[in-house]
């Protein structure tokens, strides 16, 4: 990994004009990105390693668990908790190989007080090993409480494929775990720990301004979803869907039935979402409240606004420059800036107001 690069790129957007500025460049396929309390950087690469950024330089993090690194599969999310300053806890996703193929895996270890090794790493949750290497889901959200929400994908078992629709298993589902691994949701006649159903692939998520879960997840042809996502809910894959199979058939049964949510907003064409943040507001006050997420298929980072209806949900702002290929992970820095990461540059940029720098 290279250090610091000093290239910047001005972007005009809604709230005006802002700065593109990249933190780290020469990663290998990066997946996720956490912040210390100290201004150190936690990153994730498919592949397997775990690296700590600090003030332009990169170091190898030991201790961490072997993963399947094959397809969509790998070292995947990274969450710091918010207590980290007491536990050093670091969570990750990643997918493991297992009995029957591969499974999205959660485990957690400690953050040596040098940063060079992840103490103790612990498996807390793992799913059902399947063959082939799509749709592990893997992102991580601490909820208000310090529970830990981890969404599952379907594995890619594709519009046939009931599993998503069947709360005793894990695929196509959100997984809701205390901080020591226990199930933190309990629901009669569902699996314990499983919080929602019918999810087909979702790669962002964050905890809205009331404390619920919201989740961006990959339709198919169309019809990719931004969801708030409740206990005992079901979001609909495969039966409802907004988009059409990939040879152009129609999915399930239409858009709608009685007893699955709707969407909040949904994208047709998909962009496959991937990575989410609810801003605070905090250097961009316009923006107070907007969702913002990245695309796996196109050049943009996607704002959301809640507050105006549009014919698919939410008005939306398309935030392009070169920098923003194939956007991987979202996320707001502590400082109020936004953080996303380009897997197409294998790159890590900061947008901010170009008059904060």
């Amino acid at each position: 990994m290279t250090g610091l690069a000093q290239a910047q790129t001005k972007v005009d957007t809604s709230a005006g004009p802002m700065q593109i500025s990249p933190i780290a460049t020469g990663l290998d396929e990066p997946w996720a990105v956490g912040f210390l309390p100290d201004g150190a950087v936690i990153v994730t690469e498919r592949a397997g390693r775990l690296l700590l950024l600090r003030e332009g330089e990169s170091a190898e993090i030991d201790g961490v668990p072997e993963v399947y690194a094959q397809g969509q599969g790998g070292l995947l999310d990274v969450m710091i908790p918010r207590d980290f300053e007491q536990s050093r806890e670091v969570w990750l996703t990643y997918a493991a190989a297992v009995d029957g193929g591969a499974a999205t895996a959660v485990g957690k270890g400690r953050l040596s007080d040098d940063g060079t090794t992840l103490e103790g790493f612990d498996m807390l949750f793992v799913g059902e090993g399947h063959s082939g290497g799509r749709h592990f889901g893997s992102r991580m959200v601490e909820a208000e409480d310090g529970s830990v929400f981890i969404t599952t994908g379907d594995r890619g078992t594709g519009p046939d494929g009931m599993q998503a629709q069947d709360p005793e298993t894990v695929e196509g589902s959100v997984i809701h775990l205390t901080r020591d691994g226990a199930t933190a949701t309990t629901i009669e006649g569902w699996r314990r720990g499983v919080y929602s159903i019918g999810h087909r692939n979702a790669q962002g998520a964050a905890l809205g301004t009331d404390g619920a879960l919201w989740l961006v997840e990959h339709g198919a042809q169309g019809g990719d979803e931004l969801n708030r996502v409740e206990a005992g809910k079901n979001y609909g894959w495969p039966v409802i869907s907004y988009g059409v199979n990939y040879n152009g058939n129609s999915i399930g049964e239409g858009q709608a039935q009685d007893g699955m949510e709707q969407p909040l907003h949904y994208w047709d064409p998909s962009i496959a979402p991937s990575g989410m943040i609810i801003y605070s507001g905090a250097l961009v006050p316009d923006w107070a409240g907007d969702i913002f997420t990245g695309s796996l298929n196109t050049s943009f980072l996607s704002r959301l606004d809640p507050d105006t209806p549009a014919e698919t949900g939410f008005a939306e702002e398309r935030i392009e420059a070169a920098e923003t290929a194939r956007v991987r992970d979202v996320r707001e820095a502590p400082d109020g800036s936004i953080w996303f990461v380009s897997v197409i540059e294998g790159a890590i940029y900061r947008l901010a107001p170009a008059e904060a720098g």
